[in-house]
């Protein structure tokens, strides 16, 4: 159990403090990690990279403070950066499908996938028509928020706008049919531009 002693300790920069920190928490932060990454090796880097921003920023901890709490921050922060680098590489992405197959949380029959694309198919031609068009330009056509702006007349921010609420509408219907994986992995491949 952490006290908040230890964690005075570790703002001063005891190392016993910080391996005692790191022996209570590192568990939990390579389990967060695998949810976002579904990947061991990559998973077993964020623990270290958690561990390493903790101790060059434990400083401005809070004896007082949740460090569960901080540590969640940071390891979630580290993740979606991962998975930002992720998405400029098709080879990284096709590994992150593959993996989230192999791990039974995408889909796991071919029913589910036929009811999944009905399911977001219809979602998607239930969008108002501007957040349809922009969802449909980044998603089948490729295209960058910039070159969706171009093409429709209207500025970038209003494009990244549009797919943030189609995004929103979305993910509720997806929710709501238990499809969160195949969300989650449709949030991160077009938000991020």
């Amino acid at each position: 159990m952490i006290h908040p002693s230890d964690i005075e300790q570790l703002i001063e920069g005891n190392e016993f403090a910080f391996r005692k920190v790191y022996d209570a928490y590192s568990d939990r932060v390579y389990r967060l990690s695998i949810r976002f990454l579904k990947d061991e090796a990559w998973s077993e880097e964020m623990v270290q990279e958690t561990f390493l921003k903790l101790w060059t920023s434990r400083h401005v901890l809070d004896a007082t403070g949740n460090m569960w709490l901080y540590l969640y921050v940071i390891t979630k922060r580290l993740c979606l950066n991962r998975l930002r680098e992720i998405k400029k590489s098709s080879i990284h992405i096709n590994l992150l499908m593959e993996r989230m197959e192999l791990d039974g949380h995408l889909i796991h029959t071919q029913i589910e996938v036929k009811e999944m694309e009905r399911l977001l198919h219809e979602a998607i031609t239930k969008l108002p028509q501007q957040q349809q068009r922009v969802f449909e330009l980044s998603r089948n056509e490729g295209l960058s928020h910039k070159e969706i702006a171009e093409q429709l007349g209207v500025s970038p921010n209003t494009v990244k706008n549009h797919m943030v609420q189609a995004l929103k509408n979305l993910k509720a219907v997806m929710q709501g049919a238990g499809y969160v994986s195949i969300l989650l992995l449709l949030f991160y491949l077009t938000l991020v531009d």
